[in-house]
């Protein structure tokens, strides 16, 4: 059984909202790419485009792989879609990927997002 947050973040995937909330103390704002577990926990990769962070955010946003349980505070909203720069290196913080925003994923989620 999932979490009542993993529910909101895959609402966000599906819907493409927004997520804003707090996580080590900062405020966040997110468009989740990825969600799933890795070890037995619930992880998000997301692209945070504002807030802060422990190491500062870059002006154009980068990606974070963050921990569900780690999340508070969380408010869907709608609002422009940020995904960043394509990468060229396979991503490390979802292991079992349940849901991803690309609906050509190479990750065989579990669910698919549809346009």
């Amino acid at each position: 059984m999932s979490s009542q947050t993993y529910d909101l973040i895959a609402r966000a995937i599906i819907e493409r909202l927004q997520v804003h909330c707090s996580y080590q103390g900062y405020p966040r704002a997110l468009c989740p790419a990825l969600l799933g577990h890795t070890n037995g926990e619930e992880y998000t990769l997301a692209f945070q485009f504002a807030g802060g962070s422990s190491k500062g955010l870059p002006r154009t946003g980068e990606w974070k792989c963050l921990k569900v349980a780690g999340m508070s505070n969380v408010e869907l909203r709608a609002g422009e879609w940020h995904a960043g720069s394509s990468h060229r290196e396979r991503q490390q913080c979802v292991k079992d990927v349940d849901l991803d925003v690309n609906p050509l994923s190479p990750y065989q989620p579990r669910r698919r997002w549809r346009p």
